[in-house]
């Protein structure tokens, strides 16, 4: 009787993956929980300076509110106009790019890593995410690694996308399923 094959985390090995020098990463560690991750620090306007001091492309007239927790900056591109909400995390162990005039709301996670379960040894894997133009990620939303979500996009609050999001559409929660299409009322002048 052969043994069945389990998850043997004796033989992980990342050591293909290097985001950057241990100093390097040391020192943003400290910067991101006392700028960042800190509630307490009410100063929105030094952040993206900060930021690009570590290697982020951050646009014009960005909005980063209290309690924000960015893994690597240095994998951070954002356009002009981008909010990032309270408490969202951004956990970019590759590239997570967001377009101009993009919102996440309160509680967004980005999570670009994750782990092939076929694997015996939990093998890490690491995946883009481009957040276009316009898109907005409802609060408390998951966005997976790989994912792309197309200009103007909706994600509603508590929802998860693990496959790529059209266009100018609305997902709902749960199994994020098409609702209708985004269209812009024009206001009358």
């Amino acid at each position: 009787m052969s043994k069945a094959l389990t998850t043997d985390k004796s033989t992980f090995d990342n050591s293909w993956y290097k985001p950057g020098s241990f100093i390097k990463r040391t020192v943003w560690y400290f910067i991101n929980a006392i700028f960042f991750m800190n509630p307490l620090f009410p100063f929105r306007s030094i952040k993206p300076s900060l930021l690009r001091m570590f290697g982020a492309k951050v646009g014009h007239h960005c909005l980063i509110k209290p309690s924000v927790n960015i893994k690597y900056p240095w994998f951070l591109e954002m356009g002009d106009y981008v909010t990032l909400g309270e408490r969202v995390w951004v956990d970019n162990l590759a590239k997570v790019k967001l377009g101009s005039q993009v919102t996440l709301s309160q509680g967004v996670v980005l999570i670009t890593g994750n782990h092939n379960y076929k694997s015996v040894s939990f093998d890490l894997i690491v995946k883009e995410i481009h957040i276009q133009e316009g898109a907005w990620i409802g609060a408390n939303a998951i966005v997976g690694p790989g994912v792309i979500v197309g200009k103007n996009a909706v994600l509603s609050m508590g929802a998860s996308a693990t496959k790529d999001l059209d266009a100018n559409t609305i997902y709902a929660a749960g199994d994020p399923q098409a609702v209708r299409k985004r269209v812009f009322e024009v206001k009358p002048v």
